[in-house]
């Protein structure tokens, strides 16, 4: 018996769908996880067997064989453990293989049969509602994946109350949708005093959504008026918030659920790689360009740059997007932003 669970591969904001297939055959013992898993993945065959003995089950002496389907997609993240599990208790007849047909599982296993978070889950509710599935996730991401209007959601705090969920002896309580968070209290122009022509200028770059240069001696307030400009921009539409949630989901930074609608504000440090403000690394993540979407990219020290840095933001500039390459994903990620760069 073949046994199949879906879930997700992220590129870049985009989730990839994914099938889990499990089959239990005679013959020696052995668990295998195939269809180009990174280490991550790999090591899920050391959390799913721990997992299912805090349970009291052990896994069958068989040959067990796991399939990430399809197999030329290469599978990055921890977020393969749930759907993993869950595909080896159906064939092994614990849970019923057709009722997991209908839903998208995310999740990562804890060695005692809890299920933690994961970055991306809102991403995975968004594909679930478009596929027209139901979503499983951790208890602690329920909120995060009710934003996606119409996804019937099982936030699970471990394996066992899951179990139970699908087989009717307990129900979980549906998750309540993340609140709208409030603006933080900030840096406000009402603190500048003087520099009325600057202030002039910071308040025409916000109503035009304008470059903004700062050039002046050390002391003259550049960093302040730079750091007050959240403040004076408009707040964000709530599709502009959920697209910006979308890139915190991602990079694993959205805090239970809450989406703000106040326009993000990044400022990395001059010693900043090529890889940090543009994204990269070796599980591809969005750099600051792209956490600073549909806000401000501030600069201070601009000069302090390294060259290549700064030339590596002439395209996400221009064209409101970055594409990162590398030798096993091609994703991209947002990047329309303010920029505001700070000169001595």
């Amino acid at each position: 018996m073949v046994a199949l669970v879906r879930t997700v591969a992220y590129l870049g904001l985009e989730a990839r769908a994914i099938e889990v297939q499990c089959q239990v055959a005679p013959g020696l013992p052995r668990f295998s996880v195939v269809g180009l898993p990174d280490k991550a993945v790999g090591e899920s065959r050391e959390r799913v067997q721990a997992a299912l003995s805090a349970m009291g089950l052990a896994l069958p002496p068989k040959r067990i064989t796991i399939n990430l389907s399809p197999a030329d997609l290469p599978k990055e993240g921890s977020h393969y453990d749930l759907p993993i599990a869950l595909a080896l208790l159906a064939a092994m007849g614990v849970t019923d293989a057709e009722q997991l047909i209908e839903w998208v599982a995310v999740g990562e296993l804890a060695l005692d049969a809890r299920i933690v978070s994961s970055p991306g889950v809102l991403l995975a509710a968004i594909h679930a509602s478009e596929a027209e599935l139901g979503l499983i996730c951790p208890r602690a991401q329920g909120a995060e994946a009710r934003w996606a209007s119409g996804v019937p959601v099982i936030a699970a705090p471990d394996l066992a109350s899951l179990l139970n969920h699908l087989k009717g002896t307990q129900r979980l309580p549906e998750p309540e949708p993340g609140e709208v968070e409030k603006a933080p209290p900030g840096p406000d122009l009402k603190r500048v005093k003087g520099q009325e022509t600057a202030k002039r200028a910071l308040e025409i770059a916000a109503a035009g959504s304008h470059n903004l240069l700062m050039v002046g001696p050390p002391g003259a307030g550049k960093s302040l008026l730079a750091s007050c400009l959240p403040g004076i921009l408009p707040q964000l539409s709530p599709a502009e918030a959920l697209e910006v949630s979308m890139v915190q989901s991602v990079a694993g930074t959205l805090q239970e659920g809450r989406i703000s609608r106040q326009r993000p504000f990044r400022a990395p440090h001059h010693s900043a790689s090529m890889a940090a403000l543009t994204g990269g690394g070796l599980r591809v993540k969005p750099g600051e360009v792209s956490l600073a979407h549909l806000g401000v990219l501030f600069l201070d020290e601009l000069p302090e740059f390294q060259r290549p840095v700064l030339d590596s933001l002439r395209q996400p500039l221009e064209t409101g997007h970055v594409d990162v390459a590398r030798a096993n994903a091609h994703v991209t990620f947002p990047a329309r932003v303010q920029p505001a760069l700070h000169v001595n």
